[in-house]
């Protein structure tokens, strides 16, 4: 079938037995065509979903429920890569929804151990769990255990990386622009369209790089905004932002902007602490809407200005709901944009009592509309659409 993976190649990730031999060419290369052939029928267990990046229509809230799922428990669990506090938000969310809806709930802290997670999520399919939300430390080791999930008839919602049956993504690009636009606005309006600027990236995951293409792009048109360092911290956290800030300061000790996701903007803001280099008129952003973040913005002197918040409870809660409503046989949407909010001093007691009661937002459609975007529709009889490519509502 055209644009669909061969079966299994998501499943085999290696075999040594296709390795070629020397002394026996000829027989080698039938071995692997034999290997090539079997190990795809070995692997087979279930639909491989959607390969093809599609375009998916408008959630339809009244589209026909289905049959529920059967022989499972009532258990959502969520799979988390780790604690982090945006992933803590996501927890806070799904736990709310699970209380709500009457299903036990579970957390399995993965600490960053791929093996381990998937592990944990092998355990949850042993245990018949009726839905499953994970963050992947790597998505290509736990992609197949997370097709096991549904296979056996389970929710699998999922943040960012696919495959799920309901994936939950952000418009990067958009995301990025709505804080470049800010940065760039102080420049202009502050800085006299002169800064000295440091990118905080993650340009190697593929699902982030937009962001990080829209910073760019937002200040290409500011002739005296210079990029001093564009650079991915490792590790992208807040010590791996500190480590890097400090290497920066050694030759540009007077920077002006620092931008990139929340952890690591910190880190760069204590670094310059540190090194006594921050001032008034600096401008620091960050993307995700860390409770961090949010102290230093509340403070008013703080050199920390805007975070474009990813309000990660609400959508944990609209996914734990989404789980809940599988479970019941309802159809639900397949994908799910958290949409930016930017985050200043003037709108955060308004975020913050959102994020306290994520479901007051959910039960309210203009709330969560300002949170929310819902696209396409599965249910439990249609799982086999369930998506396995990754899904971005900003692909043309």
């Amino acid at each position: 079938m055209s644009g669909v993976r061969p079966w299994g190649t998501t499943m085999l990730p290696g075999n040594k037995a296709m390795q070629p031999q020397i002394l026996w060419p000829a027989l080698a290369i039938l071995a692997l065509g034999l290997i090539a052939t079997a190990a795809p029928a070995a692997a087979q267990s279930g639909p491989p979903g959607i390969a093809m990046p599609r375009i998916l229509p408008p959630f339809d809230p009244a589209a026909p429920a289905c049959r529920p799922p059967t022989g499972l428990e009532k258990i959502l669990a969520f799979s988390q890569d780790t604690a982090r506090e945006f992933m803590q938000g996501v927890d806070q969310g799904l736990a709310a929804a699970a209380k709500d809806r009457g299903l036990q709930y579970r957390l399995l802290a993965a600490d960053s151990d791929a093996a381990r997670q998937a592990e944990q999520v092998r355990s949850l399919v042993a245990t018949k769990a009726g839905g499953v939300v994970a963050s992947a430390v790597d998505s290509v080791s736990l992609g197949p255990r997370l097709q096991e999930v549904i296979w056996s008839g389970g929710y699998v919602g999922t943040v960012v990386a696919p495959p799920a049956t309901s994936l939950l993504n952000a418009p990067q690009y958009l995301t990025g622009k709505v804080l470049g636009d800010a940065a760039s606005a102080h420049i202009k309006g502050t800085l006299g369209g002169k800064a000295k600027v440091v990118l905080l990236t993650q340009d190697s995951l593929e699902f982030l790089a937009p962001r990080f293409v829209a910073l760019r792009d937002s200040l290409r048109d500011i002739p005296g905004a210079s990029i001093v360092a564009d650079i991915s911290p490792h590790p992208v956290s807040k010590d791996g932002g500190f480590a890097t800030m400090r290497t920066i300061l050694l030759a540009n000790p007077d920077v002006d902007v620092v931008l990139g996701a929340d952890n690591v903007v910190l880190g760069a803001l204590a670094a310059l602490r540190a090194a006594g280099k921050t001032r008034p008129n600096q401008f620091l952003g960050g993307i995700d809407g860390e409770p961090e973040a949010v102290s230093e913005i509340k403070k008013g002197n703080s050199p920390y200005r805007i975070s474009i918040s990813l309000a990660s409870p609400v959508f944990g809660y609209a996914m734990g709901q989404h789980a809940a409503d599988w479970i019941e046989g309802k159809s639900i949407p397949q994908a799910m944009d958290i949409l930016p909010s930017p985050l200043t001093a003037a709108n955060i007691a308004q975020y913050e009592a959102d994020l306290a009661n994520p479901g007051r937002v959910y039960a309210d459609p203009a709330r969560r509309a300002a949170y929310l975007k819902m696209y396409g529709n599965i249910c439990h009889d249609s799982r086999d659409q369930y998506l396995n490519f990754p899904w971005s509502s900003e692909r043309k």
